[in-house]
This record gives structure tokens, sequence and C-alpha cells, in this order.
């Protein structure tokens, strides 16, 4: 196996996206773009009130305007329940949610929806829906959660739906008077992925009643499971195929509009397509969870954690999804980042009616970490270590065990990414410099974190793939996996991956994205990131199998033994005259003409291993202490990625990852008023960080590789967003000398700190 550090043909290079000028010039088809012939329009009605029983859904004078169709609401669809977080049959799931819901349980519920014949006449339909409810108190955060007074949000099942708890060692037995303890807690917002496109789904069925669902989402097996539960057809008689997709980081990783459009279309026997609009997208789709966390340290007179316990309380919202699953991920980041005995981490679910919590980019490793970092920053400062010095002490190291029993941390560089960044950034001198800032109306801060994620499900559900190769008669090679390319270059990569092992350009590679129909199967789809790692190394090895299936062809055609063939550049040669023997193509023909057999290999490759990946962030505010506006001048961000299979695509996905931290930091928060109402409902309410706002930012990559990642890979586009949220904060912190408690640090948060700083000033003179 070449080394990570090793020259590659196509591997380590940064050719464009397989679409990138389709996209560019406006010329993709997207699923808002498709048109189907008697193609007809839905569009949903959501519910205004945050708690509400329906006394009585008035429909009539929306089935009285030309035009419209049909109008669906909970008494004329299935009751049948379900999970949107269920990716496969035999994972055991809450099923709470249905197609149209009996009760308002947010604003944004689920309440009807309309089908017509064009796209105007259905949401003017929709607006003359009205709906009379039986209002009820509403559960609008963590805390009324847990008051029992309340009313239940699901009858017959408690607002804290479940707790759970991961604990290594005993923390319970560490003595405190023989410790420095050091306590923090923090509070991450619900926040909108902001995807471009909106979310939308387009469905038909036809005269056998097979349904055929176009769908921009992240696993099509998902799509293709939940639509059959809900229609109650065999898996077989649902087809989902992925479609180009405008973002989704996590939004799209649920089927919303999926099992709705697919009735509609299985019910009229017509092509619906639903599509919601930005105001639709934002309530009525999915969040990031908000969670709220304490942490209990114990550190030693030398700086080491000899133990932690952490505090979770994880609002799902309206209904369950994945909340469970997003508690266990965040205990099992929390114990793979610093040697620590003895840690106990427990956490509670609970509904509130506000926006569903689901998948968003890093699966809950933005707010664990944005607990845990900025409370090891305070360790540090309560202890006299410099924040980078106190980590380079307590970080893991590479091949340590995960303490909670699972697949062990893998070639782990977190040390290395600390230690090269704090050189790069010139931490210690740029530190002592923002220090002599604190009395200028722009105060300076400089601020640093780590983070870790994973590589795909292994050692916690099935992670599998088959692919499917074969290589053409001209010399071309045909991909087919269930890949889904989100934006971020999925398929380019899988070709760079596939090229090196065939030696083949990568115009000659097609990759074809995921279909149910067609598709062989894929576990889990494009989650967890595990892409690069579990289906990029699957793509490997099965085009191995293929290049020596092939070479084993080329002995019996040409009496050559295995080492006398060599196969680059499109052809293959005899090692020892250097003579061309025949071209890929040519070869193909004549497996199939002298012994009847083609160039095609179908391989399912199980992932052995879950390393961890890790980065370092280090970043530098400004902050403007009359308006208490954050600016954040620069970034660095270090990478433990084993090896970039595309340096181009790993630096844009790390730019990115970086926009959408820096908003959870500073700006982004859906915002519920005392009704349950989502202020940031719109991108004029709702702050993300543009262009303008964004800092400098510089990428260093450590790339020592991995056993199991295809050519030592490893992943990246979720852990980059894990650092960067808490290293602006800590940033923050160290400039202000004050510690904010709830994200985003908001202007108004950060007057209200510094003036209850210049407050306890003033008391202590």
């Amino acid at each position: 196996m070449k080394s990570s550090k090793e020259k590659f043909k196509y591997v380590g290079r940064s050719p464009a996206m397989h679409d990138a000028k389709e996209k560019a010039t406006g010329k993709i088809n997207y699923t808002g773009d498709i048109k189907k012939a008697d193609m007809l329009y839905a569009r949903l009605v959501l519910s205004t009130v945050a708690h509400g029983k329906i006394r009585h859904i008035s429909t009539e004078k929306a089935e009285a305007l030309p035009g419209v169709v049909k109008v669906y609401t909970f008494e004329n669809t299935p009751d049948t329940r379900y999970n949107s977080h269920q990716w496969n049959p035999g994972l055991k799931v809450l099923k709470d949610e249905r197609l149209f819901s009996e009760k308002a349980r947010f604003v944004g519920d689920r309440m009807a929806a309309v089908v017509a014949k064009d796209a105007f006449t259905a949401k003017k339909a929709a607006d003359l829906i009205e709906i009379d409810y039986e209002t009820l108190e509403p559960v609008l955060n963590i805390e009324e959660a847990y008051d029992q007074q309340k009313p239940l949000i699901h009858e017959g099942t408690k607002n804290c739906i479940g707790n759970h708890s991961i604990e290594v060692g005993n923390v319970e037995s560490l003595d405190e008077s023989a410790h420095i303890i050091v306590e923090s807690e923090m509070e991450t917002p619900k926040i909108h992925h902001a995807a471009m496109e909106p979310h939308v789904c387009l469905a038909e069925a036809d005269y056998n009643g097979q349904v055929t669902i176009w769908t921009p989402c992240q696993v099509v097996f998902q799509v293709q499971l939940i639509a059959a539960q809900v229609l109650k057809l065999p898996l077989a008689k649902v087809r989902a195929i992925k479609t180009p997709m405008g973002g989704s980081f996590g939004g799209k990783g649920q089927p919303v509009l999926e099992p709705v459009c697919a009735y509609m279309a299985y019910d009229l026997r017509k092509p619906v397509r639903l599509e919601t609009d930005r105001r639709e997208s934002i309530l009525a789709s999915r969040t990031r969870h908000r969670v709220k966390g304490k942490v209990k340290s114990f550190v030693d007179k030398e700086g080491i954690i000899k133990g932690r316990s952490i505090d979770l309380a994880v609002d799902s919202g309206a209904y369950f999804t994945n909340g469970e699953a997003l508690f266990m991920a965040m205990g099992k980041k929390a114990n793979r980042m610093y040697r620590i005995s003895h840690q106990k981490i427990r956490g509670d679910i609970v509904y509130t009616n506000t926006p569903i919590g689901g998948a968003c980019r890093g699966y809950g490793s933005p707010q664990i970490h944005a607990i845990t970092e900025i409370n090891i920053d305070q360790m540090a400062m309560k202890t006299g270590w410099d924040p980078v010095d106190f980590r380079l002490k307590n970080v893991v190291h590479p091949y340590d065990d995960d303490p909670t029993g699972g697949p062990n941390i893998g070639n782990a560089r977190v040390m290395d990414c600390v230690k090269e960044g704090a050189e790069a950034f010139n931490w210690y001198q740029r530190r002592q410099r923002a220090e002599e800032s604190r009395h200028d109306r722009l105060i300076k801060g400089v601020g640093m974190a780590c983070g870790t994620h994973g590589n795909g499900y292994y050692g916690a559900y099935q992670d599998f793939i088959t692919l499917d190769i074969r290589m053409t008669e001209d010399g071309d090679l045909i991909l087919k996996s269930a890949l889904h390319d989100q934006g971020c270059g999925t398929v380019i990569t899988m070709k760079q991956i596939v090229s090196q092992v065939m030696d083949l350009p990568l115009e000659k590679v097609t990759a074809y994205e995921a279909d149910t129909l067609i598709s062989p199967y894929d576990s889990a789809g494009t989650q967890a990131s595990r892409v690069t790692y579990v289906c990029g190394a699957g793509a490997r090895k099965t085009a191995e199998l293929l290049k020596n299936k092939m070479i084993e062809a080329a002995t019996r055609i040409f009496d050559l033994s295995p080492a006398e063939i060599i196969m680059e550049n499109e052809y293959l040669t005899n090692g020892k005259t250097g003579g061309i023997l025949a071209s890929y193509g040519e070869l193909v023909l004549q497996m199939k003409e002298k012994l009847k057999m083609d160039a095609h290999m179908n391989y399912t490759y199980e992932s052995p291993a879950n390393p961890a990946v890790y980065g370092a962030h280090f970043t530098e505010v400004e902050i403007d202490r009359y308006t208490g506006l954050v600016k954040v001048k620069e970034v660095l961000a270090v990478h433990d990625i084993g090896k970039a299979i595309n340096p181009g695509m790993v630096e844009g996905q790390i730019h990115g990852a970086i926009q959408m931290g820096i908003g959870m930091a500073i700006s982004e928060d859906l915002k519920i008023d005392e009704k349950g109402v989502a202020k940031g409902d719109n991108f004029s309410r709702y702050h993300v960080i543009n262009a303008p706002d964004m800092p400098e930012i510089k990428v260093k990559l450590v790339e020592e590789g991995d056993e199991y990642g295809p050519f030592g890979a490893k992943s990246i586009g979720e852990v980059a967003a894990v650092p960067i949220t808490a290293a602006v904060i800590n940033a923050i912190h160290h400039a202000l000398e004050v510690v904010i408690t709830q994200l985003p640090a908001s202007p108004e948060r950060i007057i209200e700190a510094i003036q209850q700083k210049e407050k306890k000033g003033a008391q202590n003179e």
C-alpha cells in the first residue's frame, strides 16, 4: 500500500465536481425543474398555533376553487405512525409522526395539503383552508418540558421522553477536596440548515401501482422504507431516485415531504410535485437540536483531567426523530477527545412545542464540543495553564482505545493539529498582543478549540455498501452504487479513487447516483461522515478486484504470468518486453470472445473500523464594546484528514463549515417567542454569516494516513464544523474576561456581559 505522503496520479489532485459546469451555467435540472405530463402541484397548510387540538377543519372554500383536485387532512389519510429517522427496517425507533397531524404540536406542524392543477391555485386554495383550534398551553423550552404541570405534547408519553447515560470508570469516587473543580454550563440554539434549495419532492404512481419518488435526499433506501410503510406497499413497489441537490447539511437526511408526496401521487395516480418556500422550509423541516449542558470537571495540580461529569438535555422539538441517537453520538464524541479515566455523561430527551430536531452537520458534535471545549478553557485558566498547553497534556494519542468499548480511535493526530496550529497561528504572541487591547473600544480576543467526529457507523450500526463496476468494450468504466452527492464532491471523489486503481482518466469513469431500482444496496447512505471512508474504500476494493480479474484473464489469453502483465495508461503491456498486449477495451472484447467472461465485478464491502477524525481551530475576534458586534477576523483550521483525495474539495468543505460554525457562535437562532412562533422564519430575520462577514481562513492538513481509509483518507465534511463555534466563543471569553452561557453570542448578550462585568467591578472597588 502506498503511503499517504506518496504522489498519486489522480488521488491528491483537485479536479472540479462532475456537474460544476452545469450548475454554474444553470443547465442542471433540480427536482423543482422536473415537469411531467399531467403533473399536479401540492401546497402544505401549516399550523399557526404551537399547541392545540383541532375542533374543525373547513376545506369547502378550497375545494370549490376551480383547478383544485383534492384536499388532504388527518381525516382522509392513514394514521400510520412512522419515524423519519429510521433508515433500515431493523432499527428500533419511537414512531410518533404521521402524514397530517390530528393535533397542532408546533407552529409549522403539517395540518393539510392541497393538490391543484397549477402552483398558483394550490397556494391560493391552501390559504382558504380554515382551522379552528382549542389552544393548549405550549411547552416552549427545556425547562418547561420538565414541568409536570404542563400539558402533554403526545398523549400517553411524558414530555421528558427518556434518559440515557454513558459511564466510564467511576467519577463519583473522585475526592473533590483533592482536585480543582471547574463547573460550567452552556445552551446551544435551534438552527436552520440554510441550504440554497428548499425542500421539494416529486412522485408518481403508474398503472401497476409502482410509486416513483424523485428527491434530493441523503438515503434513497430510507425514503423507500418510510414511503412503503405509509403506503403499506412492498419495498419493491416503491422506487426512490436521488436528484441533483442544492445543499442539505443534514436537513434532507430524513424524509420530510416524501411520504406525503408519495401518498398523494399514489392516491390520485398522477404525478404530484410538493415544494416549500423558504419560510415553510425553515419551520416545517428539521433543525439542529437545541442542547443544554452542565459540566463538572476534576483536575489535578499538574493540569491532568482526572474526571468529568456532563449532564445534557436534548430538545427534540415536537417529534422524537433522532433525539436518542443524537445523545448517544454526543456521548461517544465526548469520550474520544481527551484521556479521561472517569467520566459520566447522562442526558434527557424532551419534547417541546417547537420545530423538529433532526440531523445537522456534525450530528451533535458541534453542540457537545461547544459545551465541553469552553469548560476545557476554563480548566486551563483555573489551573494556570495556557489553553494550548493544557490540551496537549490531555488529548488522546494515536491508537488509544475507545473507553466506551468501541473500536479504537485509529491514527488520531489531534496533538499534531494543536502543535502545528499553534506554531502557524503564532498563538502565544497573538494572545498576548490581544490582551493589550482590553481598554480599547475594539477589543481583540484569541481562542482555540479542538473537535472530533467519526468515520461511519461501525461499532454502532450495520455499515456496508455493495458496488458494481464494469469495464466496457471501449475502455470506459461504469460504477454503480448508491451515491448521494450533496454538492460536496462525492461523485468526483469516487471517480478519483477508481481512476487511481485502474490508471484510467477521470473522463472515462462514469459514476451513477442512487436509485433503489438499479443501485446495489447501501446500508446507510450519506450520513455519519461515512462516504469517503466506507464507500470510497469499497470503491477501491471493488476496482482492485476487477483489475485482478482482468489481469488473470490476460494471463490466459496471452500465456503470461500475472507478474509479467502491467496495467497502466489504459493499456496492458508485457513487463519483460515492454510491448503492448491490448488496450483495456480490446482486452474486454477478448475476454468475451475467448473466455466467455465479462469485465465486471460486484462486491459488498463492510467497514472494518471507525477511527476518530480531529481538527483544531484557532481564531481571532474583534468586539465593539459599544455595539456588542463581534467580527471574526481570522481562522486557522488544522485537520487530521489522513489523506486528502481532493484537496480543493477538502478546503471548500472547511470554509463552508467555518461559515456555519461562526453562525452558530454569534448570529444564528430560530428565536422562539412566548407564543411558540419562530421569529427567524426568513433570511431577513435569521442571520447567517454572509461573504462580507467571513474572516480570512487558512487551512493546514495533517496527512498521516489511516490503515483502512482509501489511500489513507478519513472524513472532513462534518468534523470541519465542530471546533469552530467553541473556538470563537473562547476568543470572545478571552477578550471580555467573562463567560457567555447561551448561544449565539449576539450583540445583546455581549453588551449584557460587559455591563455585568463593569457592575461587578464597580461593586468590588
